[in-house]
């Protein structure tokens, strides 16, 4: 596994990827296979997909555990008429990145896969799912409500998604 600032780094350098690729609602394949890809590379071995949906449990996963799931999305809406940026290039500015889905819900989701890629090996008193769902913008139904299916039941979820800036 990497240390944290390498963590760091390829957590931003993964955002600004997936902004690079177009991933409107029900279009998320080369996101999901960067996801997945990104997992590969940091040693998660057990990366599951369902569609578009990316999914994997912690190393010491252990049925008997209570389980946290974490998960966020990776499909964005179209574009606004209105946006005054190329909402595909990720761009740096100010120590903010600007580009498409950079906040709905790339930030969190990337958040969210780094977490679980530091915890990946560790032995914990719990069990980690990580869900990278796809058709959350159109509550489409091969997004979570197909992926869910699938996944380890879990106890508690952490879910990324801006809600005003408020917890929810």
């Amino acid at each position: 596994m990497m240390k944290n600032n390498q963590l760091h780094k390829q957590a931003i350098e993964l955002l600004q990827k997936l902004i690079a690729t177009p991933s409107i609602s029900k279009e998320e394949s080369n996101t999901a296979d960067l996801i997945g890809e990104f997992l590969h590379t940091n040693g998660v071995t057990n990366v599951e997909r369902t569609g578009n949906n990316i999914w994997a449990t912690n190393e010491a996963f252990q049925p008997e555990k209570k389980t946290i799931l974490l998960n966020s999305h990776h499909d964005t809406v179209k574009p606004a008429s209105g946006y005054t940026r190329d909402p595909f290039n990720p761009v740096i500015e100010d120590g903010r990145l600007y580009g498409l889905g950079s906040n709905d819900a790339g930030g969190a989701l990337v958040s969210l896969i780094s977490t679980f890629i530091y915890f990946y090996e560790k032995e914990l008193p719990f069990n980690l799912v990580l869900l990278c769902s796809a058709e959350e913008e159109i509550s489409g139904t091969e997004g979570i409500a197909e992926a869910i299916k699938h996944v380890p039941t879990s106890d508690v979820a952490i879910i990324g998604e801006p809600t005003s800036l408020d917890m929810a």
